[in-house]
């Protein structure tokens, strides 16, 4: 069998399937508005992700009438619904105009046992039934194997051979519980992928906190299909985050995914608004401080070129340099942290109001603000 590599999937495109609407709206206390769940969506499709998981059809009216919405945009993304693998539930997503559809169904054997209180044929011929469905409306067709991690994966590749011969389009690696490690994740998805030829998508969580690594773990195994969230929203502590896998692939991988990065903060402070999650400062990518200098050698080698402390420009994700003045500030940030609030000061005016500003930021235990940064200024400046 000739399966894609890591070496020629520019032959063979990586794909985000954005699962904000979706598994990210399913964060507790999370509930989108119609209007948010259409300005998301919009701005996902300008931003350039290839697919979005809108909803959940089968949850009743409310949920339907959202999805056709989104239908009604007439967006590039190729809209994906949520489904049990139940001829019910795949219709109410037909009805709603839908033509790509995920049907789920637990392939552990911990969840057949404990929640489907069923067996392994009972879930080979519930995705029969459903597949056969899906064929005969012609539908795009992804299986989701829930508990993935968790389940015998000679048992999968079976499901994903049933999946072939019936026609699904791709598999569903999901890491239900947020448990594996980026290693074991490469070796999963590597040996499904020897084993069957059909295309992979790799949905993990952030449990242990290595849903990005082991997202981008999966798409170097093989895995073509990405599910991420915006922010890393999801149950419990959340999924891969979409800014963090684009700019991982980008960044450490060497892997550009041909999306707008420049809108992610944008992206990222609207969804985090409209989830009442409000972005931390410190969040990995888009955190309004992560090219927040304060060390007097970083900031100083940042200064002389930002590639010496910088990893990625700021500007690649709609971020800016800052320059906080602090308890471990050095003499240069301060003159030029100054000079850009129009102050000129000499390196030795800078050295002697230095040790000020440290004293003032150990006493407040914080960086000082602009303000207080020119009221220490003018009274230095006043006393000399």
């Amino acid at each position: 069998m000739a399966f894609h590599s890591w070496q020629n999937l520019a032959d063979q495109p990586i794909v985000i399937d954005d699962t904000t609407l979706r598994d990210g709206e399913q964060t507790a206390g999370v509930a989108f508005t119609l209007e948010e769940k259409i300005t998301i969506a919009r701005m996902l499709d300008e931003i350039g992700v290839g697919e979005l998981e809108c909803g959940i059809p089968a949850m009743g009216a409310a949920e339907q009438a959202s999805v056709r919405a989104l239908v009604d945009l007439g967006l590039r993304a190729r809209l994906i619904t949520w489904n049990r693998a139940l001829v019910g539930d795949i219709q109410a997503s037909l009805d709603c105009g839908i033509r790509a559809v995920d049907i789920s169904l637990s392939v552990s054997d911990i969840h057949i046992a404990h929640k489907l209180r069923k067996d392994r044929a009972w879930v080979r011929d519930q995705l029969k039934r459903a597949l056969d469905f899906c064929a005969r409306h012609d539908l795009y067709v992804s299986v989701g194997g829930e508990d993935s991690s968790r389940a015998d994966l000679d048992f999968i590749v079976e499901l994903m051979q049933i999946a072939k011969e019936r026609g699904a389009d791709r598999f569903r690696f999901c890491d239900t519980l947020g448990i594996l490690d980026p290693f074991a994740t490469f070796e999963k998805i590597s040996y499904l992928r020897r084993h069957v030829d059909l295309d992979l998508e790799i949905h993990t969580h952030n449990d242990l906190g290595m849903a990005t690594a082991n997202a981008i773990a999966g798409i170097k195994a093989g895995a073509r299909f990405v599910n991420t969230t915006v922010n890393g929203l999801g149950e419990r502590a959340g999924n891969a985050a979409l800014e963090e896998v684009v700019m991982g692939l980008k960044h450490a991988c060497g892997l550009e995914l041909g999306l707008d990065t420049r809108r992610f903060v944008a992206l990222s402070r609207y969804v985090g608004r409209a989830s009442c999650r409000p972005v931390p400062e410190w969040k990995a990518v888009v955190g309004e401080r992560v090219f927040a200098h304060e060390s007097g050698l970083h900031a100083d080698g940042v200064l002389k070129n930002p590639i010496n402390y910088e990893g990625f420009d700021p500007g690649e994700v709609g971020l800016g340099r800052h320059l906080v003045l602090g308890k471990h500030s050095g003499s240069q940030a301060l003159v030029q942290r100054l000079k850009d609030l129009g102050v000129e000061v000499s390196r030795i005016e800078a050295m002697a109001l230095l040790d000020r500003v440290r004293s003032m930021s150990e006493r407040n235990k914080r960086a000082l603000t602009d303000a207080e940064l020119l009221t220490l200024a003018r009274r230095h400046a006043q006393v000399a």
